[in-house]
């Protein structure tokens, strides 16, 4: 018995277009509720939001085959490690600025010899808690390496990350993006959404996978003119917060 298919990282690497959604809140029962909505892909953070493991792994439980991809909190081998034994496939690395530090996050997914990933999935969910016996020798082909390029220094180095074996597409961060380039909270800025869309094209012209947050349809519409075919449609919390406020105001009015 093999790894199981990673289907997201055969449909990201077969250019089709995708739409996803950030799981921030933590909770498995709101993981539940997006996994019905229809979304080809749910990240689960771990950089922003109260995730660790554990909540991460009852998220993944709930999901019912949409594919999942955690965000680790940061470039830690020792969490790499945990998040992939929970059976996580797709990761999204935060905050990537070198080649040097692409190379060693792919290295962090792969067992020896052609990483560090230590050996303890049989006794955990990826490998199904031993059933799948050919875990080991199968698991490096499934696991989709994403990287957020996120400041100026990212930026300057997309060709030299995009270029690192094991990496499978690269991820513009708008926000964080804005506020390297002083513009703060302001992505919408049209100096931040020019750099975005160059982004977008030089992924895409050295061969990766690219991928924005842009929770604003008109954006996004940008963006897959650039080149997106992995993009975000917003966060759960968001999502819910600017519905509650809706609804209160109108039952005001």
């Amino acid at each position: 018995m093999t790894a199981p298919v990673n289907t997201l990282k055969a449909r990201l690497s077969a250019g089709a277009p995708t739409v996803g959604l950030w799981l921030a809140s933590g909770e498995a029962l709101l993981a539940e509720v997006a996994a019905t909505a229809g979304f080809d892909w749910l990240l689960i953070d771990g950089e922003h939001a109260p995730n660790d493991v554990r909540s991460i792994g009852a998220q993944l439980a709930v999901l019912g085959g949409v594919p999942a991809i955690a965000r680790p909190r940061d470039h830690d081998p020792a969490a790499v490690k945990q998040l992939l034994d929970a059976g996580v496939q797709t990761l999204l690395f935060p905050m990537v600025e070198t080649a040097a530090q692409a190379r060693a996050l792919v290295a962090a997914t792969r067992y020896p010899p052609a990483g560090i990933r230590g050996m303890g999935a049989g006794v955990a969910r990826a490998g199904l808690w031993g059933a799948v016996s050919d875990y080991a020798a199968t698991a490096d082909a499934q696991i989709c390496v994403i990287l957020q390029i996120e400041n100026r220094a990212g930026l300057a180095a997309i060709e030299e990350i995009a270029a690192v074996e094991g990496v499978d597409g690269l991820f513009v961060g708008p926000a964080d993006l804005a506020a390297d380039m002083g513009f703060g909270p302001r992505p919408e800025a049209p100096e931040v959404r020019a750099a975005v869309f160059d982004a977008l094209r030089r992924i895409r012209a050295a061969g990766c996978v690219a991928g924005v947050y842009a929770a604003e349809e008109a954006f996004a519409a940008e963006c897959r003119a650039a080149g997106a075919t992995m993009i975000a449609a917003g966060a759960d919390l968001a999502i819910l917060g600017a519905a509650l406020r809706g609804i209160a105001a109108a039952r005001r009015s």
